[in-house]
């Protein structure tokens, strides 16, 4: 009886990863918009194909786009000075961005973190809900944040 108990609990926690091993298992599924927040920071960001097959992430809402004096932010922590201009509502998070058929995740490129100005290594992944789980990883510090699917 114990046997068939511990196959039943093996084979329901089994299935309830199903529903992200099959968002993993597309490369397209990652495309869309997406609800994230990072530090108090509420933004949409649209993830698009490039024509060489990559993904890119781009910010195309932010809730506060206006600073106290009623300008809209910029991005002053860009580590890229050229950069530093652009409009919040208007920041490439990441871009080549390559699906690893191999590992069922996205990776291969760098993710930029606008509240801190720094790029971190990047990989992507859904999670179990649905919600896309994007890692950062620098000198082997991860940190995770998830982005919830918009039905806009």
């Amino acid at each position: 009886m114990k046997k068939y108990l511990i196959t039943i609990i093996l084979m329901l926690l089994g299935s309830l990863t199903l529903p992200a091993q099959g968002l993993n298992d597309q490369a397209d599924n990652i495309l869309g918009n997406w609800q994230a927040s990072r530090n108090g920071e509420n933004s949409h960001v649209k993830v698009s194909k490039s024509d060489d097959g990559t993904y890119m992430a781009q910010v195309y809402w932010v809730e506060n786009v206006l600073d106290k004096k009623g300008k809209r932010k910029l991005d002053p922590r860009n580590p890229d000075k050229s950069l530093r201009d652009t409009p919040c509502d208007r920041i490439v998070l990441f871009k080549g961005l390559k699906y690893n058929a191999g590992k069922k995740q996205w990776d291969g490129t760098e993710i930029y973190d606008p509240t801190k100005g720094i790029k971190a290594k990047c990989t992507v992944s859904f999670e179990s809900d649905g919600k896309l789980k994007i890692k950062g990883s620098i000198l082997g510090i991860s940190q995770s944040v998830l982005w919830t699917r918009l039905t806009e």
